[in-house]
């Protein structure tokens, strides 16, 4: 099959490049490892209500993620901060800390950020975008490319791949890549767990307590207020802290998550609507074995120049220099590549 360029990862950036190119009337297709478009942008539903298990928030600042949000006629609306922050000690004890809300000013998406990967996934044509395609390997063809992805190969004149570096640097090539520079870069958040419990209610409000939580004991090690603009239901989203080997049994995982929500926000939280974990550190499409350990403090993160004579372009949230692993950074990424691609040499 063959196409201009071909854009390796379907998430943000990959999606918002491939709106950019086809717009200007190039002709590009999109290969995904996974089942779904989005990437690490992923909602789980209950009820039309949808929560975020991956990126939750944006912020003022960031124009990009916000103007996209608008052209595509969604809705953004202000975490919520009022209340009382808990705080649980290294022994299990509880306080209600006033005056501390961590999140206070950040944004969040009506319907969660899948329902802006999922408009920008309808805006394209449906043969330019092939799920299920996990590109095992790259070669140079004379002046273009081949990607094979098993029994199926796709040749191209460029290649952009809209991955995680060290994703990146897995995949079997003939070429030359900076591989050790690019799996030294880490995948943001790719070594965290997330959690959300779903409620009739959010009943911590009525006691004052903004949903905000920090603990020194765990599993989770801080959580927020994940509620719905309308408030038809409530929600509590937290990080669970504890290394991922210990995280293997999701059954046990959860009973240690609700009656930690039970400690700091009372009985009601032990008995949800529903609860959704998800680990990001063993999602294949995510990260890897070095993503196990997730990192504590964000990376200083930088682009990679093209290679192969400008015709192959390494880009994604993680080479964003100014928003490097956020929203804004992947949308920054994909608007570099696109100028990349424009200022190249044409077949």
């Amino acid at each position: 099959m063959e196409t201009d360029i071909l854009i390796i990862g379907a998430g943000l950036s990959g999606l918002h490049l491939a709106t950019i190119l086809h717009e200007q009337g190039r002709d590009v297709r999109v290969l995904e490892a996974r089942d779904r478009t989005g990437g690490r942008v992923l909602g789980a539903a209950y009820r039309a209500q949808t929560y975020d298990m991956g990126p939750a928030w944006f912020w003022r600042g960031q124009p990009r993620i916000a103007g996209l949000i608008r052209r595509h006629g969604l809705t953004a609306f202000e975490q919520f901060s009022s209340g009382a922050l808990t705080f649980e000690d290294e022994h299990g004890d509880v306080q209600q800390v006033q005056g501390f809300a961590p999140m206070e000013g950040s944004l969040r998406l009506r319907g969660g950020f899948a329902a802006l990967t999922h408009a920008m996934t309808r805006a394209l044509p449906t043969d330019r975008i092939h799920l299920g395609t996990p590109v095992t390997a790259l070669s140079r063809d004379g002046d273009g490319f081949t990607a094979r992805s098993g029994a199926r190969s796709f040749t191209a004149n460029r290649v952009v791949l809209c991955l995680p570096p060290r994703l990146a640097a897995q995949i079997t090539s003939d070429l030359v890549l900076p591989r050790k520079s690019m799996a030294a870069v880490p995948t943001w958040m790719a070594g965290q767990a997330k959690a959300v419990a779903i409620y009739e209610t959010a009943f911590w409000r009525k006691a004052g307590l903004s949903g905000d939580a920090m603990s020194r004991n765990g599993p989770m090690v801080e959580v927020h207020d994940a509620s719905p603009a309308s408030l038809e239901r409530g929600a509590l989203f937290g990080f669970i802290g504890i290394p991922q080997a210990e995280r293997t049994d999701e059954a046990a995982l959860q009973r240690a998550v609700l009656a930690q929500f039970a400690r700091l926000f009372g009985p009601e939280a032990a008995d949800p609507l529903a609860v959704h974990i998800k680990d990001w550190s063993v999602d294949r499409a995510t990260a890897t074995a070095q993503d196990q350990t997730a990192h504590q403090a964000h990376a200083a993160y930088r682009p990679f120049a093209p290679m192969c004579d400008g015709r192959l372009i390494l880009s994604g949230a993680e080479t964003a220099p100014q928003f490097g692993g956020y929203l804004e950074g992947a949308l920054e990424a994909a608007e570099r590549a696109a100028e990349q691609i424009g200022r190249s040499r044409q077949p």
